[in-house]
């Protein structure tokens, strides 16, 4: 386990700036401590300064996770968020879509939000811009993508795409054997 170079943190921290913008800083530097990310094998993980410490006691090749999983460098080295990090960014996104609660199945089972499906939407969110759905019931339950604008929204055809999919609390259960 090692800390994140440059171009990692710049990748990470990228990612999650789309998601909940400048509360990244309320991420690392938190009231019950310092927390940090580190990097094993094209992981990244969320762990406090603590854990870091007693982690290092433990040989690299027998350390199979410590801390949270944020997600993971993909061949190519581009940073892809994983469902495991929406207990933390849920409380600090910025931009935010609820889906009505006959669209949640869809979305859980991994599919597009739908204008349909599109409960709320927070004002000025921009097209292209990193979001936390929710339930209309204030429930996390993944993020995404905006497809349209909030004013392109109101305009649009009811079976029209305005959030691509990313990532859902479903892949629990579809995915729980690659999810480690």
């Amino acid at each position: 386990m090692r800390p994140l170079t440059e171009v990692e943190t710049r990748a990470v921290f990228g990612k999650l700036g789309r998601y909940i913008g400048e509360n990244i800083q309320l991420l690392v530097d938190r009231p019950d401590g310092t927390y940090c990310f580190r990097l094993h094998r094209d992981r990244v993980y969320y762990l406090s300064e603590k854990l870091l410490k007693v982690a290092a006691s433990v040989p690299r090749d027998s350390l199979l996770s410590v801390g949270t999983c944020f997600g993971k460098f993909t061949k190519t080295q581009k940073f892809r968020l994983s469902i495991t990090a929406l207990d933390f960014l849920a409380p600090y996104a910025k931009f935010k879509v609820w889906v009505k609660p006959g669209s949640e199945q869809s979305f859980l089972y991994g599919n597009h939000v739908l204008k349909s499906g599109l409960g709320r939407i927070t004002e000025n969110t921009a097209q292209y811009q990193g979001v936390v759905v929710y339930s209309m019931a204030d429930v996390p339950l993944g993020f995404g993508v905006a497809a349209k604008s909030t004013q392109e929204c109101r305009k649009v055809d009811p079976m029209a795409i305005v959030v691509f999919h990313q990532a859902d609390v479903g892949e629990y259960v579809r995915s729980e054997d690659r999810l480690s």
